[in-house]
């Protein structure tokens, strides 16, 4: 690891990879950040948090109102 720190909204771990770049990673995907209440209730039986479905759903709201701008 690198350094930690907010990048996009978020927290990320700046890593050194094999190849000598420094790629991102969101921290909450790493071992160094201790599971939220959802993940440590859930106990791996659900694949992804209501919030980042919420999040999901309104990217795609966006990307789909710039295709349909496009086409009209």
């Amino acid at each position: 690891m690198i350094s930690r720190s907010p990048h996009w909204g978020e927290d990320r771990v700046i890593y050194r990879a094999a190849d000598g770049t420094l790629p991102t990673i969101a921290a909450a995907m790493t071992d160094m950040e201790q599971p939220d209440a959802f993940r440590r209730v859930a106990a791996g039986r659900a694949a992804f948090r209501t919030a980042d479905l919420l999040a999901l759903l309104t990217l795609l709201d966006r990307i789909s109102a710039l295709v349909e701008a496009e086409d009209a």
